[in-house]
C-alpha cells in the first residue's frame, strides 16, 4: 500500500542533470542513481506504488557548471528523450569564484545566457516538461560571501522558470526557511555537498513542487 498519496506525480522518463549534488556518487552505484536526492525521489515513487511507471536517469557530474552542461547537452539530455527534465546547477558557478578565483568564471550574465541556450535547445528538440531547481546554499551561514554571490543566480533560475513555463523547485527557499530557524542544522558536509538531511530537504522540495503543478 502507498505510504503517502500524491495523485499528480509525473510518470515517464525523468532525467536529472546537474553537478556533484545530483551526481552523489552515482558511478559507484550499480543502478547509477547515486545516494542523494535523486535516489530519494525514486524511492518515494516506489513507496507510492509508481516505481514501474517511471524511469529515473541521473546525469549529474561532479564539478559541473552551466558551461559543462552545455557541452554535454546533446548526449546527456537531447538523446535521452526525457518526458521530464530536472536541472540543478549554479553552485559551482559561484563556488569556483571563491575557491579557484584564477580560473575563467561564469558570471551572472554568462550564466543566464548559457542557461537560456540549453533551455531553448531542450524545448526545440524534446517534449520534456522542464523542472528548474534553485541552487541550494553555500554554507549554512546565510550571510556568507557565497550565499550573497548566489543571489543573482537564484534570481535567474526563477526568471527562466517563468519564461519557459517550467516548474520551479524553490530549493534555496526551503534551505533558507530551515536555517532561519536554526543555522546550526547540518544541511551540508562542507558548505556545499549534502548531508542526508540536506538531500531529504531537496527531495521533499521537488516532490511537493512538482506534485502541485503536474
Amino acid at each position: 500500500m502507498p505510504v503517502f498519496v500524491h495523485k499528480n506525480l509525473p510518470v515517464g522518463k525523468i532525467v536529472f542533470i546537474g553537478d556533484s549534488i545530483t551526481d552523489s556518487g552515482r558511478k559507484s552505484d550499480p543502478v547509477n542513481l547515486g545516494h542523494g536526492y535523486v535516489r530519494l525521489i525514486r524511492d518515494y515513487y516506489v513507496l507510492e506504488g509508481l516505481g514501474s511507471k517511471i524511469e529515473v536517469c541521473n546525469r549529474g557530474i561532479s564539478g559541473n557548471r552551466v558551461t559543462d552542461l552545455a557541452s554535454r547537452w546533446e548526449k546527456d539530455v537531447i538523446n535521452e528523450k526525457p518526458d521530464f527534465l530536472t536541472i540543478s546547477i549554479g553552485i559551482n558557478d559561484v563556488w569556483r569564484q571563491l575557491d579557484q578565483p584564477g580560473m575563467k568564471q561564469v558570471m551572472p550574465d554568462d550564466f543566464r545566457r548559457i542557461y537560456e541556450q540549453i533551455l531553448d535547445e531542450a524545448t526545440a528538440k524534446t517534449k520534456a516538461r522542464l523542472i528548474l531547481m534553485e541552487p541550494t546554499v553555500i554554507e549554512e551561514d546565510l550571510q556568507s560571501e557565497g550565499n550573497r554571490k548566489l543571489i543573482p543566480y537564484i534570481n535567474t533560475v526563477k526568471d527562466l522558470a517563468l519564461k519557459y513555463n517550467a516548474i520551479l523547485v524553490p530549493a534555496h527557499q526551503a534551505f533558507t526557511e530551515v536555517l532561519h530557524v536554526n543555522e546550526r542544522v547540518p544541511l551540508t558536509t562542507d558548505g556545499v555537498h549534502m548531508t542526508s538531511t540536506g538531500n531529504l530537504l531537496m527531495a521533499k522540495s521537488w516532490i511537493e513542487s512538482v506534485s502541485q503543478v503536474i
